[in-house]
């Protein structure tokens, strides 16, 4: 069987061509195509390294140079009249190691801001940011010098230089156009990062970054313009989760920074923070609580609200009340308020957060996750609700035993999943009844949210996408189903010359068809040629949507074997019934192929053309060639990142399971084609995600076996084999 086409070879050579153009692009002209896109980030960064150049800061470090006051803002440049250095210190770096970092940040968060905002809004917000963030930092410290507070008279002495309050407030506004859970991830690390160097750091550009959140995040919405996305009225599960982590993370990171760089904050030294020891033992707690805080854990959420209280307590005891004194005495030191107090109130904070958030906080125990999730309907309450709701091309595969089951609250719906690396697969689209499956999907992602599984639906159709748009989900094409349509199907003109040549070779040659049960001679020759193709392989045989000779013998299943005069077994392929409802059979999804090596060549020609006409004849109306793994049929290039690294991944498999050969062959049956999509919750997922599918694909495979896929890639590809879905390779 040759599995290459000359259309798919052109095809291939015009992306590979194309690519190697856009690789081979001049420097200048991609440096062109970057200034037209970001103007104001590609200016700035470049007006960074040429102030850095002209005056020597690049080597010299800017706070020790004599002119470092006349282009550095703070209170004392202002109070000599150098308004000027507002404009002028963002340029500039105060050391010769932070202008690297400081121009990636730009570059990284402005860019992104100036992608998302447009270059106008971005330079308002930008520009603006930072000036009113400055300003607003030293009108601050103009109030409170004389205060008493030795923290805001040391900072009011002290110049600084950067454009980082700008950035932040540009990044800040630009994360209202992102959706959610992302616009809370990316607020969230900017307040744990604001807040912890303000409380604890409080140099000039501390108070700066602060002020600059503080006007531009309740602001964002309004500032972002129309590229603005509509924020939820109330926290996602995942959303208070997250919160809960950013809060005891900040605590966690907090005592970290006291400990490895104490200072003399807004609130007092730092002299007040834990030991290494105590640190080490911090760390031990607090990262299982935060991976468990994450998943959902109710263990996790108990052990959060124990170390908050506990540390509560402690300020109190230890401090609470000799402060309290001091305070009614008036007697309290030149610092302020005590870091105690400090600590105290973000303890309490995060405390109040976990009991507010505790209904997100429902993931049981492992130990009793497996109780839950132990047992559960079998395949028969399966088989019942798809004959009667009917399903797609792949729901047989739900019956499967190596599949769990989730049945919604109305006893009519389910999703067959697998659980691997923490992710509930489900297996294509839900089987329901009409205009229910947006119940059961919510139902199961409910499920996995609470029992501590990240959700997905693989290989599902387009109506199912849909309904996980409406939930927030996104996707990703990850196969394309190619069905035949049976009713007026003619092996006529010249599309279907090499179906036809197949047919009347096996006639020539006594090849005879047959599709029905066989007796035991014939079933053990069906299984050594399956043990001959597997042992010849350099993975084990896949799995999840992919079956074997056991999913073949079931009774249900039709089987189609190709045997010669002699009584040998050609070739083989199983077919998987299609339900459409009403116990209806609408037609049939192939599955399993095998051919044996140097036997009839167009054997699977042969054996899928007799099935269409056989299974026509019994009243299917269709048939599925089953979806091809990461391959589309689009012209166009991926644009998301996301597809170029599916088509790296169906690049790298080619050589073993030979997915991109797939269409070039099927092509043969003039099918119509359809999208198979992956739905997710968001990107934060995918990795994950991959790992699991991995895992349900080859769940035999090890590292040992990965080992010996690496040695033989070479040989594969030099040796011209393609290899097809069923392990039918032949030489080119």
């Amino acid at each position: 069987m040759t599995t290459a086409s000359p259309a798919a070879g052109t095809a291939s050579g015009a992306g590979t061509g194309g690519r190697g153009r856009a690789a081979g692009r001049p420097k200048r002209e991609r440096f062109a195509v970057l200034w037209r896109r970001l103007p104001f980030t590609t200016t700035v960064v470049l007006a960074i390294f040429v102030a850095g150049v002209a005056s020597r800061t690049l080597w010299q470090a800017a706070e020790h140079q004599p002119s470092f006051a006349y282009y550095a803002y703070g209170l004392p440049s202002l109070e000599h009249g150098r308004w000027w250095t507002l404009a002028t210190g963002p340029f500039f770096a105060p050391r010769p190691l932070f202008y690297l970092p400081m121009a990636g940040t730009f570059a990284l968060l402005t860019g992104f801001a100036e992608w998302q905002l447009g270059t106008r809004r971005t330079i308002l917000v930008t520009v603006g940011g930072q000036l009113a963030a400055a300003a607003a930092a030293i009108q601050f410290l103009v109030l409170c010098r004389h205060s008493g507070w030795t923290w805001a008279a040391h900072i009011a002495t002290t110049l600084d230089v950067g454009f980082s309050g700008g950035t932040l407030a540009a990044i800040a506004v630009a994360s209202a156009t992102l959706r959610a859970p992302w616009r809370l991830r990316l607020r969230a690390g900017l307040c744990v990062y604001a807040g912890v160097a303000i409380v604890y750091v409080g140099t000039l550009a501390d108070l700066v970054h602060f002020f600059a959140l503080v006007l531009a995040l309740p602001l964002g919405h309004r500032l972002a313009g129309k590229a603005r996305l509509t924020e939820p009225v109330r926290p996602s599960v995942r959303e208070w989760r997250l919160l809960a982590c950013a809060g005891l993370l900040l605590l966690t990171v907090a005592e970290v920074v006291m400990w490895l760089v104490p200072g003399d904050g807004p609130f007092g030294p730092s002299e007040v923070s834990l030991s290494a020891r105590e640190i080490l033992i911090m760390g031990v707690l607090v990262v299982p609580m935060l991976n468990g805080l994450r998943r959902g854990s109710r263990v996790a959420w108990r052990w959060a609200v124990g170390l908050c209280v506990f540390a509560v307590s402690q300020v109190l005891l230890v401090s609470g009340v000799p402060a309290v004194a001091k305070l009614v005495r008036t007697e309290y030191d030149s610092h302020g308020l005590s870091l105690f107090f400090v600590d105290n109130l973000l303890w309490t904070v995060e405390l109040v957060l976990l009991i507010a958030a505790s209904g997100a906080f429902r993931v049981p125990s492992r130990r009793r996750r497996r109780k839950l999730l132990r047992g559960g309907p079998e395949g028969s309450l399966a088989r019942l609700l798809l004959g009667r709701n009917g399903g797609s091309t792949i729901s047989w595969m739900t019956t499967w035993p190596q599949n769990a089951y989730f049945v919604a609250s109305d006893g009519a719906s389910y999703l067959a999943y697998q659980r691997h690396a923490g992710v509930a697969i489900a297996l294509g689209d839900p089987v329901a009844p009409c205009g229910s499956a947006a119940h059961a999907l919510t139902e199961f992602r409910e499920m996995c949210e609470n029992s501590g599984l990240v959700p997905c639906v693989f290989s599902a159709t387009a109506a199912t996408v849909g309904v996980t748009q409406e939930l927030g989900w996104q996707h990703v094409q990850v196969a394309e189903d190619t069905l035949v349509d049976l009713e007026n199907l003619q092996f006529r003109g010249k599309a279907w010359q090499d179906v036809r040549s197949a047919l009347n070779k096996a006639r020539k040659d006594g090849i005879e068809f047959h599709l029905a049960e066989q007796p035991p001679a014939i079933r053990e020759q069906v299984r050594a040629l399956s043990e001959e193709w597997i042992g010849d392989k350099g993975l084990p045989e896949m799995g999840f949507t992919l079956g074997g000779v056991a999913e073949a013998m079931d009774p249900t299943t039709r089987v189609g074997l190709a045997i010669d005069a002699t009584g040998t077994v050609c070739g083989i392929t199983s077919w998987l019934p299609v339900h459409t409802g009403s116990g209806t059979v609408g037609g049939w999804t192939l599955d399993v192929m095998r051919r044996r090596p140097g036997g009839f060549r167009p054997v699977m020609e042969f054996l899928i053309a007799s099935a269409c006409l056989a299974l026509r004849e019994e009243g299917a109306r269709f048939v599925s060639l089953s979806g091809a793994p990461l391959v589309r049929s689009r012209d166009t290039a991926p644009a998301r990142a996301v597809d170029r690294v599916l088509d790296a991944v169906g690049a790298l498999m080619e050589p073993y399971y030979g997915f991109r050969s797939l269409p070039a062959f099927k092509a043969k049956f003039q099918p119509r084609r359809e999208p198979l999509y992956l739905a997710y919750r968001d990107e934060a997922d995918l990795p994950r995600i991959g790992l699991a599918l991995g895992r349900a694909y080859l769940q035999g495979a090890g590292l040992k076996d990965f080992a010996k896929l690496a040695l033989r890639r070479q040989r594969v590809v030099g040796g011209g084999v393609v290899v097809d879905r069923s392990g039918a390779g032949t030489p080119r």
